[in-house]
């Protein structure tokens, strides 16, 4: 039970990775703040697949002060939190023959979900763990974030990428302060939105450059994630963990 005690506010929680990594730290002895952006009910089946342990907070993070309220929720809830992970995350899709609104519309719009509410929701937490006496985070990037990404979608890459960039920022300006930080950069991982792709260009496209010739699963995402949120992993801080089955190795 190597989180016994520990409350961690996850964000994204209804989705795959998200709902993998609440039912991972229930089973080491955590808590989760479970955030949902729109799907109450499925947040409400997950905190009951976990035995009603911890809390659901709804909040739009594509809203510039929807971070700040869900940390707000959050402590307001579940009182001292122990972790942040920053999972929430989208993609959006522009090419530039698009139009310079729906260009720059797109660009925005990544960047607000991928970036800037996980920055807001670091700075409430980092102010939060120093009067506590520290926490961790835990970030989750993307391959995509260290070789780059499709033309189509070279938002995701680059907020994904800046995500990156702040948890080694994070991690060198407040160890000192007991904090720790770490980014996790799955590739392909077996989520819906993997269905999704691998039912419009086949199984191929998307694993045809692993050389282990699968994709990694959300509990396999969740696992690493528990084990970077562990108290007595203190020598991780900084460290960007890439699972990706070989298909980008630095």
């Amino acid at each position: 039970m190597t989180l016994e005690g520990r409350t961690i506010l996850v964000t994204g929680a209804s989705g795959g990775i998200g709902a993998a990594i609440v039912e991972r730290i229930a089973a080491e002895g955590g808590r989760a703040v479970i955030h949902y952006g729109r799907d109450e009910a499925r947040a409400r089946a997950l905190l009951e697949s976990v035995g009603g342990s911890g809390w659901i907070v709804g909040a739009d993070l594509s809203s510039p002060d929807g971070a700040t309220k869900l940390w707000e929720d959050a402590v307001r809830q579940a009182g001292r939190v122990h972790g942040l992970v920053n999972n929430a995350g989208i993609r959006s899709e522009t090419t530039i023959d698009d139009d310079l609104d729906a260009w720059q519309s797109a660009w925005r719009h990544e960047f607000q979900v991928d970036l800037f509410a996980a920055v807001d929701l670091c700075r409430s937490a980092l102010r939060h763990f120093r009067q506590h006496g520290g926490g961790q985070m835990v970030h989750i990037a993307s391959r995509a974030a260290q070789r780059g990404y499709a033309a189509e979608a070279m938002p995701y890459g680059a907020a994904k990428a800046a995500l990156v960039n702040v948890s080694k920022s994070i991690a060198r300006s407040f160890g000192k302060d007991g904090v720790t930080s770490v980014a996790i950069a799955p590739g392909w991982v077996r989520t819906a939105m993997a269905e999704d792709f691998v039912a419009r260009f086949g199984e191929a496209a998307a694993t045809g450059d692993i050389p282990t010739g699968a994709m990694a699963t959300p509990e396999e995402v969740a696992e690493l994630v528990a084990f970077a949120l562990r108290p007595s992993q203190r020598s991780l801080n900084g460290a960007t963990l890439d699972v990706n089955g070989g298909s980008y190795i630095r």
